[in-house]
């Protein structure tokens, strides 16, 4: 029975992909909730990574570094490539597309691979010359030991940049098209890269085995989603030396300055995380690191997923001069991320220890480890609400081609960030760093707000904050019960030592939390209830949209 329940499920999971695949995701809702199924595989898979990895060599040296290494590439690629798709490509593709210049707009994206290409290689070749100089600067409190791994680790990571470029550009154009089936697959198999390269390259190669893995995942990314983008109509041009005469080239360029330098902000923040981190008890930045690994798994689900499923449509949206409409799409937009968001982060502070526990708890990750890390998890997770709203508020600014605002605010956000660690440090050691990170996504995204009211001529605030009211209550109702239900399941059982029982605990805890969020939903009237209901109806069980489903909230548009 179990066995035949199994095949149906993957049945019609393969179906649910397939008819997604087989025709542009034609809504936000099923775009974004696409991007969040396979995100839910990746994040599985991300778990089962930071597993491997805290049992096999704890929160320790070899961590400290691993997470080291990564600082320098990220900083590349996010200044360089984060920027130019997410703010300028992007919007420039998507307008040529809609004036029906398609052979300028595959000109354009073989114009922004030439870009991608040269500037991440040459930054990419002078990181690797530079190495020994950036880590001393970057880690000044690691030994020399640990500085030589860390430098051995960025020189080979910093590969993975330029094959992540070329699959963001990939991405873009597909998501400029809405075909997220490879784009979603992506995230998967960087994963599966990284895992391959922990346990089949780290006993050949030692510790440099953990970097291969990474360049290796980024060479997956960006392959699985060439066959997509050729199927789409893309040809590539060799014109490297016009490239740069191009006017939509340079539209593009003009673009991502901003955006490059917002990005560059936030890259700097986590630079001097990793700095003041360094001076901290060795583990100090594995602990951090796997805290936010494991928070930012509804920010990747739910923020970041809607935030780039509705990117195209709001670009659409102000192109054809709507801005009503631009309005509406976004606050619905905002209202559906917290609906998921809000509840997932309360939950997350009330099983805190039970989640570290579950996904990190075993081998040479021992209990110091997991309380330092779940104590970091609550204080990341308070501002989880923020983080992420704050992609969607920025892309809003990109579809309206300013790049400017989110720059400044950026800027000022990061200020109160950088200037809060080193008050916090010595008081709260590594928590610092998770409440100085907080404070500053909350700002971020309080200035956000204000900045997009004042430009949105159509902006209500009412409209805005009801839904959402409604959601923050149901939510916060569901976690007193949740806390309740922790508190009976602890009183009947003597002991939590084994891997069954914390997971039990935790299991039946969601369960009950979450089974509690809906009633309150439901007697709040909350209508992105509503949305999962189709979403499961329509395109799990593919069946007919009822008319008892679409008069319930008939304003909450198609999903």
């Amino acid at each position: 029975m179990v066995h035949q329940i199994n095949n149906n499920m993957v049945r019609r999971l393969i179906g649910t992909l397939t008819f997604w695949s087989s025709s542009p995701s034609t809504t936000i809702g099923g775009a974004a909730l696409l991007i969040a199924l396979s995100g839910i595989v990746s994040r599985i898979l991300g778990f089962l990574r930071d597993r491997i990895l805290a049992s096999q060599f704890g929160a320790g040296d070899t961590l400290d570094a691993y997470y080291a290494a990564f600082r320098i590439p990220d900083f590349m690629y996010s200044m360089l490539v984060v920027g130019a798709l997410s703010a300028a490509f992007i919007p420039v593709f998507t307008g040529l597309m809609s004036e029906k210049k398609e052979a300028e707009a595959w000109r354009l994206t073989s114009g922004v691979l030439h870009l991608m290409l040269f500037s991440l290689g040459v930054f990419s070749f002078g990181g690797i010359i530079f190495a020994p100089w950036l880590v001393d600067l970057m880690v000044p409190g690691f030994d020399e030991e640990k500085q030589v791994l860390v430098v051995l680790l960025t020189r080979i990571m910093l590969l993975s940049p330029i094959f992540l470029a070329i699959s963001a550009v990939f991405g873009g154009v597909l998501v400029s098209f809405k075909q997220f089936v490879a784009y979603s697959l992506a995230p998967i198999l960087y994963n599966i890269g990284i895992i391959s390269g922990v346990v089949f390259l780290t006993p050949v190669f030692g510790e440099a085995g953990l970097a291969w893995g990474v360049v290796i995942g980024s060479l997956f990314h960006m392959l699985v989603q060439y066959p997509s983008l050729r199927r789409s109509g893309f040809r590539y041009q060799w014109h490297f030396l016009d490239a740069w005469k191009d006017q939509s080239v340079r539209r593009v360029m003009k673009l991502m300055i901003p955006r490059s330098l917002g990005m560059g902000v936030s890259q700097v923040g986590l630079l001097l995380v990793t700095l003041f981190a360094s001076t901290l008890v060795s583990g100090s930045l594995a602990v951090f690191t796997l805290a936010n690994n494991i928070q930012s798994v509804p920010l990747g689900l739910f923020g970041i997923a809607f935030s780039l499923a509705v990117f195209p449509s709001l670009s659409l949206l102000i192109a054809e001069k709507k801005g009503k409409d631009f309005f509406k799409v976004l606050s619905q937009t905002a209202q559906r991320i917290l609906f998921f968001v809000l509840p997932l982060s309360i939950f997350m502070i009330i099983f805190r220890a039970q989640f570290v526990r579950v996904i990190l708890g075993a081998g040479s990750f021992n209990w110091e480890d997991t309380i330092m890390t779940f104590e970091v998890l609550k204080f990341l997770s308070i501002s989880l609400f923020a983080q992420s709203l704050i992609p969607l508020f920025a892309r809003a600014f990109f579809a309206l081609q300013n790049t400017k605002t989110p720059l400044y605010i950026a800027l000022i956000s990061e200020a109160v960030h950088i200037i809060l660690i080193p008050i916090l440090l010595p008081e709260y050691a590594v928590l610092g760093l998770a409440i100085a990170f907080s404070v500053g996504s909350i700002l971020n995204i309080v200035l956000l707000y204000i900045a997009l009211r004042k430009q949105i001529s159509a902006w209500n605030d009412r409209v805005f904050f009801l839904p959402i009211t409604k959601i923050f209550f149901a939510a916060a109702a569901a976690g007193i019960i949740a806390q309740a239900s922790k508190s009976v399941f602890a009183l009947t059982t003597n002991e939590l030592d084994t891997f069954v029982e914390v997971f039990l605990q935790l299991a039946v805890g969601l369960t009950i939390g979450g089974v509690s969020f809906v009633f309150f939903c439901h007697w709040f009237q909350v209508g992105e209830l509503q949305m999962v209901r189709r979403f499961f109806f329509c395109k799990i069980l593919r069946q007919p949209e009822t008319a008892a489903l679409a008069e319930d909230h008939p304003e909450r548009g198609d999903w």
